[in-house]
């Protein structure tokens, strides 16, 4: 892949920061009320425990966690074993974990935009490199688990 991309990290944080806007800004309804949004930071835990796990077993295997890069060993084992995409699912649940903290209804509306933007954008094209590296082993392991859960 040639050019400079924006890294799914980037796109996760400038979520963050238009949901707390559109919360301060726009916040239409407000759904959840203490305690109730204390369970957002239980969702926010779990996701960011999500991707550190994640990003260990890479680490681990000595292989790149960086997207359009060429991975050298098909992760498949923990949370790779229940779901492809781990860690951009850990990062929705950190999403849906902020949406409940702030309480209000328009922040939900980022949560399935980036959720459709990290699909097309990298997972796709994760997809293809990783059939095209692995061949019979990943066509394997995506009859077996899911991309999301």
């Amino acid at each position: 892949m040639t050019g400079q991309k924006v890294l799914p990290p980037v796109w996760f944080l400038l979520s963050i920061i238009l949901m707390v806007g559109l919360h301060l800004w726009l916040p239409v309804k407000q759904l959840f009320l203490p305690p109730i949004t204390y369970w957002g930071i239980v969702a926010i835990l779990v996701g960011i425990v999500m991707i550190l796990a994640c990003a260990s077993l890479f680490r681990q295997q000595n292989t790149t966690i960086k997207p359009f890069q060429e991975s050298s060993y098909l992760v498949t084992e923990g949370l790779f074993s229940y779901s492809r995409n781990p860690i951009y699912l850990g990062m929705i649940i950190t999403l849906i974990g902020v949406w409940i903290v702030l309480g209000s209804l328009t922040p939900l509306v980022i949560i399935p935009i980036f959720s459709w933007l990290i699909q097309e954008m990298f997972i796709k094209q994760e997809e293809k490199m990783l059939e095209e590296k692995f061949e019979k082993e990943y066509q394997e392991y995506k009859a077996t688990v899911r991309r999301w859960l």
